[in-house]
């Protein structure tokens, strides 16, 4: 198990289920992705830009970690 799948197991434990499926970026956090990822697209985002939106990619990424380990827990309960 990598460090980031070792964290979604711990946090899938620690968080209720029904919190998890729940959980969404805030409004503003949705617009800032969209907006850095158009600017990606267009071609016209600075390194420090690009480094943010690698973390939301990363947080998104755990999420989906966290989520899919929390419904197979759920299920095998």
């Amino acid at each position: 198990m990598n460090a980031v799948e070792d964290a979604a197991h711990v946090l899938s434990k620690a968080i209720n289920p029904k919190k998890l499926t729940s959980l969404r970026a805030s409004k503003s956090t949705s617009q800032r992705v969209e907006m850095l990822v158009n600017k990606l697209k267009d071609g016209r985002i600075t390194k420090a830009e690009k480094v943010e939106l690698e973390q939301y990619q990363m947080l998104n990424h755990l999420m989906s970690l966290v989520k899919a380990r929390a419904r197979m827990d759920a299920v095998s309960a």
